[in-house]
């Protein structure tokens, strides 16, 4: 992948992880007793945040002085 294409992605993993702390807490906001969906949600997120930190790792090297 080029550089420009990983930052396309790093931009569109960035705005699933702002989705779906939306919907995570529009779910807890409404009193939802579907714990499981929320966990899910969680999890998925970590993953989402795992993945950007990666990219961003690999688009900004370390400059060592």
């Amino acid at each position: 992948m080029s550089e420009e294409e990983l930052k396309k992605r790093l931009e569109m993993l960035r705005i699933e992880h702002r989705d779906l702390d939306a919907a995570i807490d529009a779910l807890s906001s409404a009193g939802s007793t579907d714990q499981l969906q929320v966990a899910r949600l969680k999890k998925r997120k970590l993953r989402l945040k795992d993945q950007i930190a990666m990219l961003e790792d690999y688009l900004i090297p370390d400059i060592i002085a």
